[in-house]
């Protein structure tokens, strides 16, 4: 009798237990279901004004509008072409008009493979789902998240038919390259109107919002015919076209629209401020927020610099030896073709006014001007030759031998550079050998300021790659951008104040307040009176020595710049600057082939880059009068001799005009 007692106790005991147990998840699950639809959105009526948010508008320096991002025109149902109708929802949901919002089916199978197939994770959202995911919430995977959105597309679901969700789902959807909806994207890629396209178009955009950005038939054609290919069988599948129309959409020739010049998402310029705002405010912000952002760029000038770069690159392309390797082209951003990058900033503020990364952003959208860290040469000796007047107290007139340098180094081989012309002159003033560029004099400094004395003065100006502390980053052989290179050469111009790179003025919201504004402030980094001892050589090197083709090319208001060429001429750059304008010029393969004329001869920054420099900076300076580089009133000039640095009164082929500081 007592064991059977205490056999009544334990079991009333556990029934307690498992009802309090449930009363709790009970409790919590309804706490839980308060709370994810405490703030659930209200679906607005019609559900086609989901579309009508404000556009975010992008402006130039002048307030003239140059771009406008969302604020999606609506294209009406049976104004869209019937096969883009049946490709979509073939790829996105085959059963759409069968389900109220939820597929049981594909839920079960994705909740399955996603439990029990160990690392896959399988979405199982139907149009609807995403329609709400979409317009309401973030792509964070959360349960609750997608509770959310389940609660929603069963709101939808209920309150719309099945033709306004679908009109509503087409007009909203992401296709890459800035169209957003299904009339933008007909225009965008095909140039004509939704209700115009073939299966063979219908079929590859409908492939395209899984992943805009890697199936981009601009950029990745093999890519998006690939999964055209996927769309085409997925019809097939669902019994909505025959598998001779698929092959035969399969294999017909994709026109892609031709696009003009005109300044849209697809400019390098107008990528990097696009980017900038997403980082800082969201995507769902950006394309559908209304917000007035005001930026840097000069329009007439990021045209002059692309017209002035493809023209660059072609005469180059002309000189070279058609033979050579041009490296492999089946490895992301990397063209087979040559590329190049300009990059142009104001010396006064960092403004930057115009930006080009390559030779078209279609084939390559890869931003060299901003990520392509690339050897800048003898483009790097400015920062050297100032270490050395600052921390050695040398100057322009000091006497240098040009003559064979070892240098050792710990644990390696010595450091033995070579001249570019692998002769030595002997005996040069310092402003002789940097006009010239001199490798083994170059070398001679580095080993008396120390490489973490060029890395200082790199720094100072505004380069913010990762520099190696060796002593050949003298000679340029850690990588940097062109808008590094751009700004730095303008805190040279600008007397030694650094001002940082910009290109977003201010962003408004849609009501007009201010989100955020680019306050300009300089700050002094260099010494004025050494700076100006530099920039004195800087001029000479334009008007004779590596950079003279500027002034052969026609280019004639005072100007001040070096040219860069790195080992096996992979690299060809000329950064130079007025005193209201900074500009840096890259040329190259992605790959870092040589480049090489059909006489075996290589291409320097100097016959390459410099070229493309004077054709962009005669025409952003056309009109300007000449204006000096002011010396600070401590510089005086003398004439010394090229060998000996003694005074020479006579102008002669043998001597040099040398700024000097008064003591």
């Amino acid at each position: 009798m007592t064991f059977m007692l205490r056999i009544l106790r334990i079991a009333a005991f556990l029934f307690y237990l498992v009802v309090t147990m449930a009363a709790l998840t009970g409790t919590g699950l309804f706490c839980l279901f308060l709370l994810v639809v405490k703030d659930l959105p209200q679906v607005p009526e019609p559900i086609g004004r989901i579309n009508d948010t404000p556009a975010t508008e992008i402006y130039s320096e002048d307030g003239r509008p140059i771009l406008t991002i969302g604020g999606r025109e609506t294209v009406a149902l049976e104004d869209v072409s019937y096969v883009f109708i049946q490709a979509i929802l073939a790829t996105e949901d085959h059963r759409f008009w069968e389900h109220r919002g939820i597929n049981k089916l594909r839920t079960a199978k994705a909740l399955w493979i996603t439990l029990f197939e160990h690392g896959k994770i399988q979405g199982a959202s139907t149009i609807t789902q995403q329609l709400s995911k979409n317009l309401f919430f973030s792509f964070e995977q959360t349960y609750i998240r997608k509770f959310r959105e389940l609660l929603v597309a069963l709101q939808i679901e209920s309150q719309f038919s099945k033709q306004d969700i679908l009109e509503t789902y087409i007009n909203q959807i992401p296709f890459g390259v800035g169209a957003y909806g299904i009339g933008e994207a007909a225009r965008t890629f095909f140039g004509k109107s939704a209700g115009e396209l073939t299966l063979a178009e219908a079929s590859l955009l409908a492939g395209l919002p899984k992943s805009p950005t890697r199936y981009n038939p601009f950029r990745y054609p093999d890519r998006a015919g690939e999964r055209q290919k996927v769309v085409l069988e997925r019809m097939v599948t669902s019994k909505m076209i025959s598998p001779e129309e698929a092959r035969e959409a399969a294999s017909e020739p994709i026109d892609l629209r031709v696009h003009g010049r005109s300044l849209r998402v697809d400019s390098y310029f107008l990528d990097a401020v696009m980017k900038s705002l997403e980082e800082t405010y969201g995507s769902e912000v950006v394309y559908h927020g209304g917000l007035r952002v005001f930026t840097t760029l000069n329009v007439q000038f990021q045209q002059q610099a692309e017209a002035a770069l493809q023209q660059g690159i072609t005469h180059i392309e002309s000189l070279m030896d058609s033979t050579r390797d041009q490296g492999d082209s089946s490895l992301p951003d990397n063209s087979p073709l040559l590329q190049g990058a300009l990059v142009a900033v104001e010396v006064k503020t960092g403004a930057v006014k115009a930006l080009v990364g390559g030779r078209d952003f279609f084939q390559t959208p890869y931003n060299r001007a901003l990520k392509n860290n690339r050897q800048p040469g003898s483009g790097f000796k400015p920062f050297l030759y100032y270490a050395a007047l600052e921390t050695l107290n040398k100057s322009p007139a000091d006497v240098m031998v040009d003559k064979p340098v070892s240098i050792p180094v710990p644990g390696k081989r010595a450091w033995r550079p070579r001249n570019f012309k692998r002769r030595f002159f002997g005996p040069m003033v310092m402003k002789k050998a940097f006009i010239e560029s001199v490798n083994t004099v170059a070398a001679q400094l580095v080993e008396e300021t120390g490489p973490e004395g060029v890395t200082h003065v790199a720094r100072r100006c505004g380069i913010t790659s990762p520099l190696d502390p060796v002593y050949s980053v003298a000679l340029g052989t850690s990588g940097v951008s062109p808008l590094e290179m751009a700004i730095a050469y303008s805190t040279f111009a600008s007397g030694g104040v650094r001002h940082s790179p910009y290109w977003i003025r201010r962003v408004e919201d849609v009501n007009g307040r201010v989100l955020e504004e680019h306050i300009i402030t300089g700050e002094r980094m260099l010494n004025e009176t050494i700076t100006y001892q530099l920039v004195d050589m800087m001029e000479d090197v334009i008007e004779h020595g590596t950079g003279k083709m500027v002034r052969k090319k026609g280019f004639t208001l005072p100007a001040a710049g070096k040219t860069g060429t790195t080992n096996g001429y992979n690299d060809a750059w000329f950064s130079g600057f007025t005193p209201t304008l900074s500009t840096s010029v890259w040329v190259g393969f992605d790959r870092g082939q040589g480049m090489y004329d059909q006489n075996g001869s290589g291409i320097t920054g100097g016959r390459g880059a410099a070229p493309i420099w004077a054709n962009f900076m005669k025409h952003a300076t056309e009109g300007e009068p000449p204006r000096d580089f002011m010396a600070p009133a401590n510089i005086y000039f003398k004439r010394v001799n090229i060998q000996t640095g003694k005074v020479d009164k006579m102008e002669t082929e043998q001597s040099i005009s040398v700024a000097l500081r008064k003591k």
